[in-house]
């Protein structure tokens, strides 16, 4: 039986488009195909026919050549037919790409995937970030449906493999040319690359094979993690594809700030007020921890910023051994407002301190004035 003229099997003009080819092609692969029309004898060998004509169409350099030549360039030039001799004995690229890749092209699109990673951000307090943490963490996923068993039919039926590429998920595409015959291999266009074809979908997941849970899951939280830490709990990210496995679970850590503790890398920073009379006369003070109060000594004439070092009493460290510092920061206080008997008694230290008080002779503003010709 003669072959019929691609062009009129697609239903498209010689001067079709690659485009127009395409849709054409869409078309009837839905009308034509064999699970859908398991009634229509002559259905497959449209669907065939059909292919066969888009696969020489769709490529520029074998649609060339049919334009040129018609059937007649399947055949080649001398009974050529790949690598070695010609005719059905020869030894073709067909024969090697099954060699090599079991005629199925690689990586089967169809094969077991898995499933996508998850990021879930948590928010811990500094004590927590210190000393470590075991919680509850509440995560909406995706999750083999319980109703189909993931398989995305309906109660009672099955996915049935695709006739067209037996359950591959990829198509083997053979072109034969004036320069040889060339095989390649792409995804499935009947069934997408899943190897099966579903008649009746599972109502509870729509044929999907998944649906969405939120799972609880405990995880621990180790001490010494800062903002930013990334920790990772394995096997619980979203469910895999056909039998495939899950993914993970990732969560980021973010840290909320500290109504005392600033927090400086490893070391913790807390700043402690002391009036002018503490400081100058020397103090001891009760200042908080991580771990609960402890004591300073404060000597006499301390100044204002002045640093003291509580050794081990910071921020464990989260991938070494020991913790920390702890440094308090001492910030001397000037009262706003002072009257009688503490007003005395300062204006008695400025005198025997030698210090004017309540007027200067050529302060710095004087000087500036003068540097600046009165003004």
């Amino acid at each position: 039986m003669a072959k019929r003229d691609y062009y009129d099997v697609l239903g498209l003009p010689r001067d079709a488009t690659a485009e127009e080819i395409k849709k054409a092609y869409r078309k009837l692969a839905r009308k034509y195909h064999p699970d859908v029309n398991q009634t229509d004898q002559d259905a497959e060998h449209k669907f065939k026919e059909m292919k066969e004509a888009f696969d020489v169409l769709s490529e520029p350099s074998s649609r060339e050549h049919y334009d040129r030549f018609g059937h007649a360039a399947e055949q080649g030039a001398g009974g050529f037919n790949g690598f070695g001799q010609g005719g059905a004995g020869g030894f073709g690229f067909e024969d090697i790409f099954d060699t090599f890749f079991g005629g199925g092209g690689g990586r089967r699109s169809n094969s077991p995937q898995r499933g996508a990673d998850l990021r879930y951000d948590l928010e811990i307090s500094l004590e927590d970030a210190a000393f470590g943490l075991e919680t509850i963490v509440k995560i909406p996923r995706a999750e083999p449906c319980t109703t189909c068993g993931g398989s995305g039919a309906k109660s009672g039926t099955q996915p049935e493999t695709c006739t067209y590429c037996h359950g591959s998920g990829q198509q083997q595409v053979v072109r034969n040319t004036a320069f040889g015959r060339f095989v390649s291999a792409r995804t499935c266009e009947a069934c997408r690359g899943e190897g099966t074809f579903i008649k009746e979908r599972c109502p509870a997941c729509q044929g999907s094979g998944s649906r969405q849970h939120e799972r609880q899951i405990e995880v621990k939280v180790p001490a010494g993690v800062d903002t930013g830490s990334r920790l990772r709990v394995t096997g619980e990210g979203a469910a895999g594809s056909r039998g495939g496995p899950p993914g993970d679970l990732y969560l980021f850590i973010h840290v909320k700030p500290h109504a005392l503790f600033q927090r400086d890398g490893d070391d913790i920073i807390v700043e402690m007020p002391v009036s002018f009379a503490q400081a100058a006369l020397g103090t001891e003070l009760e200042v908080p921890t991580l771990d609960g109060k402890a004591r300073i000594k404060v000597p006499e004439g301390t100044q204002p910023g002045t640093l003291f070092r509580l050794r081990g009493k910071g921020i464990p460290r989260l991938r070494g051994y020991g913790r920390g510092d702890q440094h308090v920061r001492v910030n001397v206080i000037i009262p706003k407002k002072v009257a009688g008997k503490q007003r005395e008694l300062l204006r008695e230290y400025a005198k025997l301190a030698g210090e004017e008080i309540g007027h200067h002779d050529k302060g710095i503003i004087d000087k500036m004035k003068d540097a600046l010709g009165g003004k």
